[in-house]
């Protein structure tokens, strides 16, 4: 949403006239090193880092790590030359999901009019809550307490007169803060603050615009609609220019569509073998027709993404004739798309993704010919579902998938995929 950092010589004081503020964004601190800190409270106050092994990216940093310059996607060997005496920690994504579902649900008690963003961050729209809880700055101060009392977790929340404005103001009271932005304060707010704070001004359009001598959300409010347009396009133009003036008009979203479900996976040395490579397709094929059968949903297209060692990325789609939630498929197709790139270096990385979701409800699976007379598809659609019945009861690595044999993929349109 927004690319800019906190400032440390923003002011951080605008009052309590919450009139006309209804939103609020709660957004958790460092989530996945707080979560750590909180179970190991001997790390409290150390540079702490929480990423993968050698090959792997930063998932989380302390803020005493950070000082460090090590920051959240940075390669762990880099963070490491940065911060060499930090504190590494291997992530447990399962202890972060049990963490964030209870933030959650102390968000949920506050509104109904809750929109989850990711797993550590939220926007509500407490506009019915004032009269049971109190002031917009009560209800923030009950949250940060309730957060840190159940989890030893902090999260930052701002408040403002839209989404927009209350993302940047959680942002600017980290860590463990709270600002409110009164809604007549909300225009010497936003320009205060760098062009790169504007949503959908990434590094490539910060670069563009101070090419012009644009550096600040003030001179993109004051400039010229036409000569915004020629730097950024019409459409960007507007966009950046309303938001520029504090206008956002969007809702709490209660159910986000998810645009796409994916997985993928550094290799901890280089990798050449074919054999090896296919399998662990495989493994992410069937993590991503798990979770897509896990959600009811279904795509239209498979996408594979593979990085070789000196980090060129190559990536391609499929266009499939009936979308599909079963592994087997979308392995077959992932695996004569990997076997058709020209290959000459190792490999580092591999992802696959799904994409085009729908509702399997909406959007019934169409057998071919050849899998409806030998009842193929329905054979291979009830056995994963009873593998993700065993591996919900007892465990991911409960049970697992031999090799598969290749099966001829037709009337599928294969693109490039950016």
């Amino acid at each position: 949403m927004s690319n800019a950092p906190r400032l440390s010589q923003a002011r951080r004081d605008w009052g309590s006239d919450d009139t006309g503020c209804p939103f609020m964004h709660v957004d958790m601190d460092a989530f996945f090193a707080s979560v750590e800190v909180a179970r190991h409270p001997e790390l409290r106050g150390l540079p702490v880092v929480v990423g993968g092994g050698e090959r792997s990216v930063v998932l989380a940093a302390t803020y005493e790590a950070r000082e460090f310059g090590v920051r959240s996607a940075m390669p762990v060997v880099r963070a490491k030359t940065l911060a060499p005496k930090a504190i590494f920690i291997q992530p447990d994504h399962h202890e972060y999901r049990r963490v964030s579902r209870g933030v959650m649900e102390i968000l949920a008690a506050v509104t109904p009019e809750m929109e989850q963003v990711s797993v550590d961050e939220a926007f509500l729209d407490i506009s019915g809550s004032r009269r049971r809880l109190g002031s917009a700055l009560d209800i923030g101060s009950m949250i940060r307490e309730q957060v840190f009392e159940a989890f030893g977790v902090t999260c930052s929340v701002g408040i403002a007169r839209n989404k927009f404005v209350a993302k940047l103001a959680s942002t600017q009271s980290k860590p463990n803060g709270l600002m409110l932005v009164p809604d007549a304060a909300t225009t010497e707010f936003l320009h205060m603050l760098p062009v790169g704070a504007l949503w959908g001004v990434g590094a490539k359009t910060q670069e563009r615009l101070g090419q012009w001598g644009i550096t600040s959300v003030e001179q993109v409010a004051h400039a010229d609609i036409a000569t915004l347009e020629r730097m950024v396009g019409r459409a960007g133009a507007r966009h950046l220019h309303a938001l520029a003036w504090g206008k956002d008009s969007r809702a709490i979203e209660h159910e986000r569509v998810e645009k796409s479900i994916g997985s993928e996976s550094t290799f901890f040395k280089d990798q050449t073998d074919t054999d090896v490579l296919l399998e662990k397709l495989l493994s992410l094929a069937d993590e991503c027709g798990s979770r897509l059968r896990s959600r009811g949903l279904v795509a239209k297209t498979v996408a594979i993404k593979v990085r070789d060692a000196d980090f060129v990325t190559v990536a391609r789609s499929v266009t499939l004739p009936s979308a599909t939630d079963t592994t087997s498929v979308i392995y077959q197709t992932v695996r004569e798309l990997f076997l058709a790139l020209p290959r000459h270096k190792a490999v580092r990385l591999l992802g696959v993704r799904a994409e085009n979701l729908e509702s399997a409800d909406m959007n019934p699976v169409q057998d071919t010919l050849e899998d409806a007379v030998a009842g193929a598809a329905v054979a291979m659609s009830e056995s994963e579902k009873v593998m993700d019945e065993i591996r919900a009861k007892f465990g991911q690595g409960a049970i697992n998938r031999a090799a598969q044999r290749p099966a001829r993929l037709s009337s599928m349109r294969v693109s490039n995929y950016p």
